[in-house]
């Protein structure tokens, strides 16, 4: 197998004009692993740029994200970047996690606030460490300059955006302080949270852009592909923004759930279509760990791969 070689997100972006990437979760089963390696398998002909794996609420998956991004790193050509969390974290907790993704050559990390788990339903989060996404930025940051990682680049960091607002911030010049305070602590990019009408990652974009933010922000995009995918949309990604043409196709399949996947992997290309005339630094797929969906969009674009992709837009933007 010819692996990719992994490398700093910055060289990604110099390499490719348009990023294109998958986001996967770690399995809690051996039926749903067996699944997702299938799924991996078929995403990982797209060749993306890269690939990104979560990290449970409070850390509660940390040694089953451990796993999926080493097999990923070892038995595949895909390029991984794990996340970490701030919440249920001393310092000791993340210098471990970043130094044994060092070890392993894994040269990206994204640094999110995170959530507690379930079980801690009054949780106290003045014990942790990180107290924002800026603070973990900040200590990945003075890790690096310790010469934590093998690599004289050290570890590229990823942050989240909201184009539609971050819901525990509905003060919206504040939330763009606290995005550039996450750029100004050392964030090589932007990965958005999912949304479907792209006005709101534009505006998003030129906001970025008045407050001084320079760095690539790559946009999340969530096929629906189930009414009760969307329901679950709803309460994960709080404050996501379902516009009435979209509902009001997805009300006309609603008694035909392959009309309705239809309905969203259609909605989904278009989205991307547009975010390609509209030159946006990358897109991020949010796969659930299926490929079905992304895999159509690709067909429907007329792209064989992300290579394609890649090519292709950077030779009409040129």
């Amino acid at each position: 197998m010819v692996h990719r070689l992994a490398m700093h997100i910055r060289d990604i972006f110099a390499s490719d004009r348009t990023t294109v990437s998958f986001e996967f979760f770690p399995p809690n089963t051996a039926v749903d692993a067996q699944a997702l390696y299938e799924n991996i398998a078929q995403l990982e002909a797209l060749q993306p740029s890269f690939v990104s794996v979560t990290y449970g609420a409070g850390g509660c998956t940390r040694e089953l994200t451990h796993d999926l991004v080493i097999r990923l790193k070892q038995t595949t050509t895909l390029d991984p970047i794990p996340h970490l969390t701030c919440v249920c974290h001393g310092e000791r907790d993340i210098e471990e996690v970043l130094t044994k993704y060092a070890q392993a050559g894994v040269d990206n990390t994204l640094a999110l606030g995170g959530d507690p788990p379930r079980n801690l339903v009054n949780y106290d989060r003045k014990a942790d460490a990180f107290q924002h996404a800026a603070d973990l930025v900040s200590f990945i940051r003075r890790f690096n300059q310790r010469g934590g990682h093998p690599d004289a680049k050290g570890f590229g960091i990823g942050v989240a955006g909201f184009p539609e607002g971050h819901p525990s911030t509905p003060n919206r010049l504040e939330e763009l302080d606290h995005l550039k305070a996450k750029i100004d602590a050392g964030a090589d990019y932007i990965c958005t949270q999912l949304f479907f009408d792209n006005r709101d990652l534009y505006d998003f974009r030129e906001r970025c852009e008045l407050a001084g933010i320079r760095v690539p922000i790559i946009a999340g995009i969530m096929p629906i592909t189930s009414l009760g995918g969307m329901k679950r949309m709803a309460q994960l990604a709080l404050g996501a923004r379902f516009p009435a043409k979209l509902l009001r196709a997805l009300g006309r399949a609603s008694d035909d759930p392959e009309a309705v996947k239809r309905v969203g992997v259609h909605w989904a290309t278009e989205q991307c279509r547009d975010l390609l005339d509209n030159q946006v630094r990358g897109i991020h797929f949010y796969t659930l760990n299926k490929s079905d969906a992304t895999r159509q969009i690709y067909q429907s674009l007329g792209l064989r791969d992300s290579i394609t992709l890649r090519r292709a837009v950077g030779h009409v933007a040129a």
